[in-house]
């Protein structure tokens, strides 16, 4: 049988964009750079930026782009080995335990020996990574939520594209996984697994790109329209706020307002969908006290300026 050939990777950062603009996702130069990088030199890429920007949306879009498997660790507090990278089969070790002794099978060596058989281990998404015939896409998200001790038991893989199962041995890859790690930094990541990364701080996009994306992924809406959605959240992201809305609250908003047949922004239809946008109650109520009025005068006046 012949190998699973691995994704063919572009060969330039334009091309990078490219790929990316292919799956709908609008990614700016410094991104793909540091995307193109991470797949030649065959790095982790360890992406940091406030919730919503895009950071998971990426990997997501680079799986379906070279048509890889992709594989997600969903990070929270408490996660271990077990969930994350594998945990025997103690069910089917008891059965062939009582099997041996049915059989009066004394001998140990080999009954040890299948306990810790390669078809008793459970494989989770870091150990898959690791087994797949063709390079899949390992997204670890939202690593900052994880306990600290996590960032050192993935140092093996992340460095050697490997793991060590202490009662079996060492499962190398025959083919890499393309490492993507996200971070909303509500905690600091060990320097240790920083340095086998390569880091890409993932910002707000401008004015224009974050039209361009809405765009992409809302569409229905007036050009005057999607102008408003987007000049007003960027007024909104320089407010105090405990919780500035990322581009998926954009993408929502433009998505809820033209559900509600919405030709352009005023202050009833902004009140009444202040939850598409901010989800803290605090954030909303400082919006409802004179923020909305304010950020909409601020858009007419531009648009007398503009006009």
């Amino acid at each position: 049988m012949s190998e699973t050939p691995s994704p063919t990777f572009p060969q330039s950062v334009d091309a990078v964009v490219a790929l990316l603009a292919g799956q709908h996702y609008v990614s700016d130069r410094r991104l793909a750079t540091a995307l193109f990088l991470s797949l030649t030199l065959k790095r982790p890429l360890f992406l940091e930026g406030e919730p919503g920007v895009g950071k998971t949306e990426l990997a997501k879009t680079l799986a379906a782009a070279l048509q890889a498997t992709l594989l997600r660790v969903q990070c929270y507090e408490g996660l271990d080995i077990a969930q994350t990278a594998y945990e025997w089969n103690v069910a089917r070790q008891m059965i062939e335990i009582r099997l041996a002794e049915a059989a009066h099978d004394t001998d140990r060596e080999r009954l040890a020996k299948s306990l810790y058989d390669r078809s008793m281990l459970i494989e989770r998404p870091l150990l898959q990574a690791l087994t797949q015939p063709r390079s899949p896409v390992l997204l670890i998200d939202e690593l900052d939520r994880a306990d600290e001790p996590f960032d050192a038991f993935l140092l093996e893989v992340l460095a050697e594209n490997q793991l060590t199962i202490p009662e079996y041995g060492t499962v190398r890859a025959s083919a890499p996984p393309i490492t993507i790690i996200t971070s909303n930094r509500t905690r600091e990541i060990h320097d240790a697994l920083k340095r086998r990364c390569l880091y890409h701080w993932v910002d707000f996009p401008d004015v224009e790109r974050e039209l361009e994306i809405v765009r992409l992924k809302a569409p229905g809406a007036s050009e005057r329209l999607y102008r408003q959605v987007v000049e007003f959240i960027h007024r909104m992201r320089t407010l105090d706020l405990f919780k500035a809305p990322g581009v998926a609250e954009t993408i929502d908003w433009t998505n809820a307002l033209v559900a509600l047949n919405t030709m352009r922004l005023d202050p009833q239809t902004v009140q009444d969908t202040l939850g598409v946008l901010l989800k803290y109650q605090d954030d909303i109520g400082k919006m409802q006290s004179g923020d909305t009025a304010k950020l909409l005068d601020e858009l007419k006046a531009r648009a007398l300026l503009d006009g």
